[in-house]
């Protein structure tokens, strides 16, 4: 990281037109406002464009930057200014739950709902270099799904305000600042903030969750979901479940609420092929790229992301994103990675 010296001489190289020391200013800082765009509008594609149009901003702008605040603070205000012009010209990402009634008829899954419509899944690694006064705990918290989920029930203002106070950890006077308005309006707009997302949101946080049941407890439980959904061995999945657990797949609009319906839908559409599973991250829970196999060539192709969420050491929900424009946000092979194969 540059020292607060050299971040002043290339501020002054940038402010004098050379692009390269605003492209390494800017890079400082890129990360953790990627991660603020994704919980402001629920998309990694929408954050990094976000972010792509703040840095425009923020280079034409430079000149009138005065310093009376950081650097950072003053990217921060461009990159929240950029994310509610974007969610206000666009619907909010719903999960879902928010979109329509759960299923208990597997025939008819319906037809994938296009367009901005759903929210989307987070890289671990996106945020895992991520900066700034939140400890690595917090920062993983403050993405899970449920959190993200509630913020975009939220009117754009006080999803800013919320995130800005209680994540990024500003006074009430810096988000004052930030967002051209009055403490006494952000303490307003945080105290109808933090009702309404406490509504939406698990009594427990994930990260909560999986430090109750220990590493070992996570091994176990992980292990036992993979072999049995490699197996297609439903007894055993469903073994794994809560009472309550849920089963979503945006962008079709079709979900499972509860053992039994999860159940009939694993029986009756999921394990007409084989699958394979590989472990990943995602907002800061276990999560796993699905590998479906082609009946034609027997060849494992992706198919989605799926993403735990636990309770109790139990899964209360898998949320499998099957939408393919996902799949180049997350780097992943199209097809199972030879040195994942085995002959299970």
């Amino acid at each position: 990281m540059e020292s607060p010296e050299n971040e002043a001489d290339l501020l002054v190289r940038a402010r004098a037109g050379e692009a390269e020391a605003f492209e390494r200013l800017a890079a400082r800082y890129r990360r953790e406002l990627v991660a603020h765009c994704y919980r402001m509008l629920g998309s990694p594609q929408d954050a990094e464009d976000a972010v792509q149009e703040s840095m425009l901003n923020a280079w034409r702008g430079l000149a009138r930057f005065e310093g009376r605040s950081s650097l950072r603070t003053w990217l921060y205000r461009i990159t929240t200014n950029v994310c509610l012009r974007m969610s206000s010209r666009r619907p909010r990402r719903l999960l879902s739950s928010d979109y329509a009634p759960s299923l208990t008829d597997t025939a008819d899954l319906g037809e994938p709902v296009p367009g901005p419509v759903w929210l989307e899944p987070w890289p671990d690694d996106l945020a895992a270099d991520e900066p700034g006064p939140a400890t690595s705990y917090q920062r993983r918290e403050n993405v899970e799904l449920a959190f993200v989920a509630a913020l975009q029930h939220l009117p754009g203002t006080q999803r800013a305000v919320l995130i800005l106070r209680e994540v990024l950890e500003y006074s009430a006077a810096e988000v004052a600042q930030i967002m051209d308005t009055t403490t006494a309006s952000v303490n307003s707009a945080l105290q109808r903030a933090r009702k309404a997302v406490e509504t939406r949101v698990p009594p427990v946080p994930q990260q909560v969750e999986l430090a109750a049941i220990g590493a070992d407890g996570q091994r176990e439980l992980l292990d036992a979901f993979v072999a049995a959904w490699q197996r297609a061995d439903v007894d055993g999945l469903v073994a794994l479940l809560t009472e309550d657990a849920r089963f979503t797949m945006p962008p079709l609009p079709a979900w499972f609420d509860g053992r039994e319906a999860v159940r009939r839908f694993l029986v009756e559409r999921m394990f007409a092929t084989p699958w394979r599973l590989v472990p990943l991250g995602s907002n800061g829970q276990p999560a796993f790229a699905c590998y479906h196999q082609d009946p034609a060539d027997l060849r494992f192709r992706l198919s989605g992301i799926t993403v735990l969420s636990l309770r109790e050491g139990r899964v209360s929900a898998l949320s499998s994103f099957v939408d393919p424009a996902l799949h180049p946000v997350w780097g992943l092979p199209r097809e199972f990675p030879e040195k994942f194969r085995t002959d299970r």
